[in-house]
């Protein structure tokens, strides 16, 4: 078979990156059960009409197929419609569809982590994915959610993110809006088109605020005075309650205070103020942060790794209120979202972490003859009975031939079983600690390897 293409924006780690990944994984999981969050797994794939019905386009969506089709009906639109699947491009959608399909088994306020693949149709580049691997957290109420869950949120990402720090992640940066601010002076300025604008501000950062502003008149709509407004809001940020007074001061500058506004204002406050608490510096108001999703409807955040900001986020989400809702009962919920494919490439392409061996074995059982391999096995059993990976020589070849696959691997420890003797006595099992040289007698049922040589770890590159 000729070699094959690798396919673009479909990742596949190495054995050693993969080790990587499920410490990141690991260490998501072990915080946010720490706070409370319980694990669940939803189907891969939605009905297509139910993922492009919250502010997705069709071209990122994956349409899901068969090569033999299922017989239809002729001009059975609706049919068609139906039976369509698509992947599913992101946590939240499937989780509100699950909150509504499950609200009867559920207890409110429900706590759930999430750790699967998505799929995105988007051009692959620096740190974006076709298929990636997301790990969600998200709290969603019955009837009403308690505004505390927007400033803890924020904070149980943050000690998540923090917890990697050790094997050298950057520092992050959480930037924090609140969807009621923007809403509120933009309607205080006369702005009917919110959501055309909240679209236009999310490519700050990407074009720049003169393009952003020709795009506020031409498609929007709006004056360049109120282009103007919009920009100068955008541009406000700062780690404390001041950035609340600046935003107070130019929504009065052009007579739009609103009382939606005020009423971000004092959410926002509260979170930043909380943040600057618990987790000093972490957390940033921002005020051009704005999503482009429209199911958004209090704080929307993004995270960037400090020094490596050209990456864009890698953790984002927001409060939604009627994303969840039967026509009857609504459950509004708030949720963030990292993207573990691009934070591990990140630390990967950077040369920022690396694992200790690519192998979860810890010790390399040599084999004296294929016909004492039995008594090879019986100590590698002996070994693994007491939590110790191990893996069994696979030729019997000259014991520095062993000690070089070992070495290839990784592997720190050769197990060298007893010989016989002449006498018909076997001799003593022995280990060599094949970094040192170090060798001595052992015995499989008591012999344990250093803590720090158990299991592949993950530390900074320079270690």
């Amino acid at each position: 078979m000729a070699r094959p293409t690798p396919l673009s924006g479909f990742p596949e780690w190495l054995p050693d990156g993969r080790i990587v990944e499920q410490h990141v994984l690991d260490t998501l999981r072990h915080t946010f059960e720490l706070h409370g969050f319980a694990g669940i797994e939803t189907r891969a794939v939605e009905p297509l009409d139910q993922l492009l019905r919250k502010g997705e386009t069709s071209k990122e969506v994956y349409v899901l197929s068969r090569l033999q089709g299922e017989p239809s009906v002729p001009g059975d639109r609706a049919a068609a419609s139906e039976k369509q699947l698509g992947l599913h491009f992101d946590l939240t959608v499937p989780f509100a569809r699950y909150v509504l399909e499950n609200a009867g088994h559920l207890a409110f306020p429900f706590k759930r982590y999430q750790i699967q693949k998505v799929w995105r149709g988007e051009r692959p580049q620096d740190g974006r994915f076709r298929e990636f691997v997301q790990a969600d957290i998200d709290v969603v109420a019955a009837g009403d959610l308690p505004y505390h869950f927007e400033v803890e949120l924020p904070l149980v990402m943050a000690e998540a993110l923090g917890a990697l720090r050790g094997i050298g992640l950057p520092e992050v940066r959480i930037l924090v809006n609140n969807r009621k601010v923007a809403e509120g002076f933009y309607r205080g300025l006369g702005i009917d088109d919110v959501e055309g604008v909240l679209r236009q501000i999310d490519k700050l950062d990407k074009i720049g605020p003169g393009a952003v502003s020709a795009l506020l008149v031409d498609e929007i709509g709006v004056t360049p005075d109120q282009a103007k407004a919009c920009l100068a809001l955008a541009d406000i940020s700062g780690s404390d309650a001041a950035v609340v007074a600046e935003v107070r001061s130019l929504a009065e500058s052009y007579g739009a205070v609103t009382e939606l506004l005020e009423t971000g204002l004092g959410e926002l406050e509260a979170l930043v103020t909380a943040a600057s608490e618990r987790a000093p510096g972490v957390v940033v108001a921002d005020l051009k942060i704005a999503r482009g999703l429209d199911y958004y409807t209090g704080s929307v955040y993004e995270t960037l790794l400090v020094g490596h900001e050209q990456l864009g986020s890698v953790c984002s989400g927001g409060r939604y209120d009627t994303l969840a809702s039967d026509g009857k009962n609504t459950y509004p919920g708030v949720g963030l979202s990292v993207g573990v494919s691009r934070l591990v490439s990140r630390l990967l392409s950077a040369g920022l972490v690396r694992a200790t061996r690519s192998v979860p074995s810890a010790v390399v059982v040599a084999v004296t003859s294929e016909e004492t391999r039995p008594a090879s096995e019986a100590v590698a059993t002996a070994l693994r009975a007491r939590g110790i990976p191990v893996e069994v020589a696979p030729r019997a070849a000259r014991f520095g031939k062993q000690i070089q696959y070992a070495d290839r691997r990784g592997i720190p420890f050769v197990w060298f079983p007893g010989t016989a003797g002449e006498d018909g006595t076997t001799g003593a099992d022995q280990v060599k600690d094949i970094r040192s040289g170090e060798q001595h007698d052992a015995d499989a049922a008591t012999w344990q390897p250093p803590a720090e040589d158990l299991w592949p770890r993950v530390v900074p590159a320079g270690e």
